[in-house]
């Protein structure tokens, strides 16, 4: 029997897998032009959405040098007493755990760039979720690894917030079988509700 957390997903087809390929490299090149005063705009609407929830411990994302930086929304979290973790990236085809950070805890270099608090695990109750793309109906775009889809899979009831620059939007994203809608994604323009 095959563990929740490693459950395998059926791949795209190739028509599909390559339509998503294309938009995600259209998505990847307007995520570089954002600015510092986006990057603002969208930590304080982040940040506002986030501090209104009841989730106690909330899963953020520590920035890769081309995303939007939300680490003020890390520090605004942790001010506020809520429990902040970060993800874990484990072996392509596993859902992500989640370490405890703070703004002391020290963090080590991860996989595909990116850096891991070296904090206990723990499980959220609430989780943000990186965005390539999105559309208005609530369909994300990620990087292509299945990271996201096996953990919030893996964490039914779980409230998931993803969060994008405006730029990213896209009139439609292509989706398959194991892409699900999210209820609620911030931009630094907007906060959109799906349910």
């Amino acid at each position: 029997m095959v563990a929740p957390h490693s459950a395998p997903f059926m791949s795209d087809s190739y028509e599909l897998t390559q339509e998503k390929k294309h938009l995600r490299a259209d998505c990847l090149r307007a995520m570089k032009a954002h600015t510092p005063a986006q990057d603002d705009a969208l930590c304080q609407r982040l940040s506002a959405v986030l501090l209104a929830s009841h989730g106690a411990t909330v899963a953020c994302v520590w920035p890769l040098p081309h995303e939007a930086d939300i680490r003020p929304v890390c520090h605004a979290l942790s001010n506020a007493g809520r429990c902040v973790v970060l993800p874990d990236t484990p072996p392509r085809g596993h859902a992500l755990t989640f370490r405890v950070w703070t703004p002391d805890t020290p963090l080590l270099p991860g996989r595909f760039g990116t850096f891991v608090p070296d904090g206990p695990e723990r499980k959220p109750q609430l989780i943000l979720v990186p965005l390539v793309g999105y559309d208005r109906q609530g369909n994300r775009l990620g990087y292509g690894g299945g990271y996201y889809d096996r953990t919030l899979a893996a964490l039914p009831g779980v409230t998931a917030i993803g969060y994008a620059l405006s730029l990213q939007e896209t009139e439609k994203v292509p989706t398959g079988t194991y892409d699900k809608p999210l209820s609620c994604i911030v931009t630094e323009k907007e906060t959109l509700y799906f349910d």
